[in-house]
């Protein structure tokens, strides 16, 4: 599915520079090993390199050896850089989204200043509809997370390689590879709107076993006459 994502949304092109940010959860490593396949089929040209960003102001750390011995075993660069997000002068802001901010906007000057075109991110379908979800509720608006982004007019894309894979899909595959418990729980994680909206998800899908691919697949399927 992570090949049939990175094709159908033309993703990645010959020649190009990927730079997969790894968190250290369960998804980013597998949509690194699952990159890494990619790579390896040889459907298309290009380089990557993996990053991650280590916040020393907030109690989160992933395995750092793994991570090193991983890349180095099969030829890819890992870059490890710790940065501060200021956490003690977020004042009302959500420790999450502050952390986030500055993690992304590092993300965002590397890849930059190594000429990177694409940048891979490790949200699969759950993560999209649950978006959906959020932004519908307490926006006021229908946006989530596209397969593909532009960025800063063209000069740098956002791609999520795992966009067609269900949560349940890339935890099984981190159980068969071995790639649980690699980072430790990061203690601001169960106070998001996204974990209530992951319990609506799960509400819904006691209706219908499909509700999230349905979500998912409508926004492919407005039908704006019937909108008010």
């Amino acid at each position: 599915m992570t090949a049939k994502a990175v094709l159908s949304y033309n993703m990645i092109d010959n020649g190009d520079k990927v730079l997969v940010a790894v968190s250290g959860g369960k998804d980013s490593v597998v949509m690194l090993d699952a990159l890494y396949g990619f790579k390896r089929f040889g459907k298309v040209d290009f380089e990557m390199e993996a990053i991650h960003i280590a916040v020393d102001d907030v109690p989160y750390s992933v395995d750092k050896d793994f991570f090193t011995d991983y890349c180095q075993g099969k030829g890819i660069p890992f870059h490890y850089i710790t940065i501060s997000a200021g956490m003690e002068k977020r004042g009302k802001k959500a420790p999450c989204f502050v952390c986030s901010w500055h993690r992304r906007k590092r993300l965002f000057t590397f890849a930059k200043e190594n000429g990177f075109k694409k940048l891979a991110l490790g949200h699969h379908m759950d993560d999209a509809v649950e978006t959906l979800l959020i932004n519908m509720t307490y926006h006021a608006n229908i946006t989530s997370l596209p397969g593909k982004l532009k960025m800063f007019e063209g000069a740098m894309y956002l791609i999520r390689p795992l966009i067609l894979l269900r949560d349940f899909e890339t935890l099984k595959y981190a159980k068969i590879k071995g790639f649980e418990n690699l980072s430790e729980e990061c203690p601001y994680s169960g106070t998001t709107n996204r974990n209530t909206a992951r319990n609506i998800i799960e509400q819904l899908e006691k209706l219908h076993p499909g509700a999230v691919a349905n979500i998912f697949n409508s926004l492919k399927n407005i039908s704006n006459e019937y909108l008010p």
